[in-house]
């Protein structure tokens, strides 16, 4: 294994970098509410950092979702790469690629996902429908983060296949409120077109496809997850190192200095579980089960982190409008999404009993 960056996948990533600090300031976050920022996705897809994440790969997305992280940035990168662009390149046809890599690209089209399979998601049943119909989903989502910012949704449905709907026909969008500002929405399928993943309409695009999304987003949002970590410890090094009490800083005393060190080596176990899985999968091995164990690092270690730098900004952390707060919210929001420690943990145990 060797994880060390690419020349290529080091400088978009310092890219990232730069333009995050630059537009990703905490007047513009806080201007934003719980919106995105779309100057802010217009100078990421204008700098080709989008379209560049098909060459660079899932490792080249984790790290430039670092960045994001550290900046908690409010623009659906994950979720359009993740959903979009790697998805559709891994198992769409080549009729999909040519019509939706492009706009995904350059930020026209942006594509979330209503992950993991949703049982309430189905095919409805109509007597007689001929086979040459256009398939249809019925179902509610209840939380899709990103789809207020979407022009199209990748669903999982019940069966564990995997659905292209255009969110501008037959479906409906309600605004709601998650922990992180998210961009969020409900989604709601009444009969609503949809086209196969990969596959001839009308027929099963197979559980391997929803294996590999799954996965990937995993690895993709436990790299999101250590940036997240990252830059609230950053803050918290900050601040202890500048706020004195009885005459010495905040970071002399030892119960700080442990509580720092074991928030980075939980935000380093993020990153470097995270690393591995997205290696694997760019080198075409078997990673499930370490996108599991990364999922549960950036669940487990990620509440750690986020209540720590919280912790060592005292009174001030507890501010909604202090900027390690943001990092909270997000850390507690990325701990549960696409499965909570727990039901990852039993996941990856079921995975490795069955011997797969």
């Amino acid at each position: 294994m060797d994880f060390t960056p690419t020349e290529a996948q080091a400088e978009a990533r310092d890219l990232a970098a730069r333009i995050f600090a630059d537009l990703a300031t905490h007047e513009r976050l806080r201007a934003a509410g719980t919106g995105s920022d779309p100057e802010l996705w217009k100078a990421l897809c204008g700098a080709g950092l989008v379209a560049a994440v098909e060459e660079l790969g899932l490792l080249g997305l984790v790290l430039l979702l670092e960045e994001q992280g550290r900046a908690t940035a409010q623009v659906p990168y994950a979720a359009s790469c993740v959903y979009g662009l790697l998805a559709i390149t891994a198992h769409g046809t080549d009729e999909q690629r040519h019509r939706l890599l492009p706009g995904i690209a350059a930020g026209s089209t942006v594509v979330t996902g209503a992950f993991p399979a949703q049982p309430g998601v189905r095919l409805p049943v109509h007597p007689g429908l001929r086979p040459s119909a256009r398939p249809v989903l019925s179902g509610t989502v209840p939380v899709v983060p990103w789809l207020r910012d979407a022009t199209h949704v990748l669903v999982a449905d019940a069966g564990r296949r995997l659905w292209l709907v255009d969110l501008a026909v037959g479906a409906g969008v309600e605004e709601i409120e998650l922990t992180a500002p998210w961009s969020a929405g409900r989604l709601t399928l009444d009969e609503a077109p949809a086209e196969p993943l990969g596959a001839d309409l009308g027929t099963d695009t197979g559980p391997g496809a929803y294996a590999d999304v799954l996965a990937c987003a995993r690895t993709a949002f436990a790299g999101l997850q250590a940036g997240v970590c990252a830059g609230s410890l950053a803050r918290a090094v900050a601040h202890t190192n500048t706020r004195e009490q009885f005459g010495r800083p905040l970071a002399t005393r030892q119960g700080v200095q442990l509580r720092a060190a074991d928030a980075h080596m939980d935000t380093e176990s993020i990153r470097v579980t995270a690393y591995e899985a997205a290696w694997r999968r760019d080198a075409g091995l078997p990673y499930a089960m370490h996108a599991l164990t990364a999922a549960w690092w950036a669940s487990e270690a990620g509440q750690r982190v986020v209540h720590t730098g919280q912790h060592l900004h005292g009174g001030a952390g507890a501010d909604v409008d202090h900027p390690v707060h943001r990092h909270f919210l997000w850390g507690r929001q990325l701990d549960a999404y696409l499965g909570s420690g727990g039901e990852v943990l039993q996941e990856l145990g079921e995975l490795i009993a069955s011997g797969d």
